[in-house]
């Protein structure tokens, strides 16, 4: 259907098609002004995200923003906020609300249940795009009541999100309590255990007395090293007084009366020879000066059994001591091994002791976390703007309904215009002529001045006259 075709239509048939836009706006008119007028009351709140001075922990940021604000529009529009409202304004208590709900429901079900689906209805809330403000709506015939119910629904979410970060605050409070009781409990086992076992081990400062025995430890070692090596010298001058190199000793070289007997030895030597070799063997003055040297000669091997005798009582000493370290050295090694296994059993009982005391203050932490946030009176939810009686309904509106019944009466009117034409097709243009007979327009007629009358009454010529070309004859015909 070309545009030409179209107008020509509009044109035959605009009765019908004004009928129906009048019919569509004037009942639209009709209807708006007939309903009752709709009162919408608006509050604001803002939720804030900033770290919580008492938890301490930050509401989700950035991309957990749009889920959080999104959790919070539950949360007002949840059947619990809605029954708080209820219990707030005291509604059930009301006999005009109790008629309604009568008139409604015929007395059956919940009134509370009634109300908070009446409220869930007519309550709107509505986030913003790119900020933390939360609007909240409600719509009543009565102005007031619109803003009172708006408002109760704001104060009724703070609440609910107060109480929300309170009861499970209220129950860890308690659970911690339990758990800090029993830490506490297996603290002080811990600590008696400790002081029990160092009653019994007379333990009083374990790591000062180690470290005096560890000393202690050390001295006597170096004393042995130092005993050995003075009973191994001691050993060998012993080996050396003992065997045919007695005389050349050091002690036995300096010792004076040694030292005098080899004098006189020498020079009795010397006279002997002397005499022998003036004298001869026989003579009595040679045999006197030989006896002479005999007897020199036992005295001096007696002063060296003498001193070399000492030499053995010194290494006896010298053994005696080293003995007398090494079991001093062992007792005290065995003394501080039995310490150190002391320690190490201490070590153990200290160690739950401080686990004891851990647990106990990490417990102890959260207890006072929990009981602080337990006894929260701050949301963090704020009151931006309070709900005011709106002095404009907000519906029904009626220009914005003209508006819109004027474009789908329009609508309407193409519709119902296009449907009786497709019901009733007359020609009303040359492209109709064309497609019905199917046949080219060849020329069109001017249309006449005159007016002709026929059988007394006046007709219109027609206003165009076709000229069409018949189909040329088939062959054979």
């Amino acid at each position: 259907m070309s545009l030409g075709q179209f107008l020509s239509i509009l044109r035959a048939r605009w009765g019908v098609a004004a009928l129906v836009l009048f019919i569509t706006v004037g009942t639209t008119m009709v209807i708006s002004l007939l309903l009752p007028k709709q009162y919408s009351a608006t509050a604001s709140v803002v939720v804030d995200m900033k770290p919580d001075p008492v938890a301490g922990a930050l509401y989700p940021p950035g991309m957990l923003a749009p889920a959080y604000m999104a959790t919070q529009v539950d949360v007002i529009q949840s059947t619990r906020v809605a029954q708080r409202v209820v219990r707030n304004l005291k509604l059930t208590e009301s006999p005009e609300v109790r008629r309604q709900w009568q008139e409604a429901s015929e007395g059956e079900g919940d009134i509370e249940q009634w109300l908070v689906g009446t409220f869930k209805r007519l309550m709107d809330v509505k986030p913003s795009r790119e900020s933390n403000m939360i609007n909240v709506s409600y719509r009543s015939p009565d102005p007031r009541f619109a803003a009172a119910l708006a408002n109760a629904f704001v104060q009724a979410y703070i609440d609910t999100t107060l109480e929300m970060r309170v009861d499970p605050a209220r129950l860890y409070s308690s659970f911690f309590d339990v758990r800090a009781k029993e830490a506490r409990e297996t603290l002080e086992k811990a600590q008696a255990r400790v002081s029990a076992f160092q009653r019994a081990k007379g333990i009083i400062a374990t790591d000062e007395r180690l470290d005096v025995e560890n000393a202690r430890l050390n001295e006597l070692s170096t004393q042995l090293v130092m005993s050995q090596a003075l009973s191994a010298e001691s050993s060998s001058r012993q080996a050396q007084a003992q065997g045919a190199s007695s005389d050349r000793m050091q002690e036995v070289l300096n010792n004076q009366l040694v030292a005098s007997l080899t004098g006189d030895l020498s020079r009795a030597q010397a006279r002997l020879k002397e005499l022998g070799a003036r004298l001869g063997d026989g003579h009595p003055q040679v045999i006197e000066a030989k006896a002479s040297i005999a007897e020199l000669r036992g005295r001096i091997d007696a002063e060296t059994k003498r001193v070399t005798a000492g030499v053995g009582v010194t290494n006896s000493i010298f053994r005696n001591r080293e003995a007398q370290i090494r079991a001093e050295l062992e007792a005290q090694r065995a003394k501080v091994l039995r310490m150190k296994q002391v320690r190490d059993e201490s070590t153990v009982y200290l160690r739950d002791v401080e686990n004891a005391q851990r647990v106990y203050d990490a417990l102890l932490a959260r207890l006072n976390q929990a009981s602080m946030e337990s006894l929260t009176t701050q949301s963090n939810i704020y009151v931006l703007a309070q709900a005011q009686p709106p002095l404009q309904a907000s519906s029904p509106k009626v220009l914005l309904n003209t508006l819109l019944s004027i474009a789908i009466g329009a609508m309407l009117a193409v519709g119902a215009t296009l449907v009786l034409e497709l019901l009733d097709r007359r020609v009303r243009a040359l492209e109709d002529v064309s497609t019905a007979l199917g046949l080219p327009v060849l020329g069109v007629m001017p249309l006449p001045a005159g007016r002709r009358a026929l059988g007394g009454r006046r007709i219109p010529l027609m206003q165009q006259r076709l000229l069409g070309a018949l189909p040329s004859p088939r062959k054979g015909q």
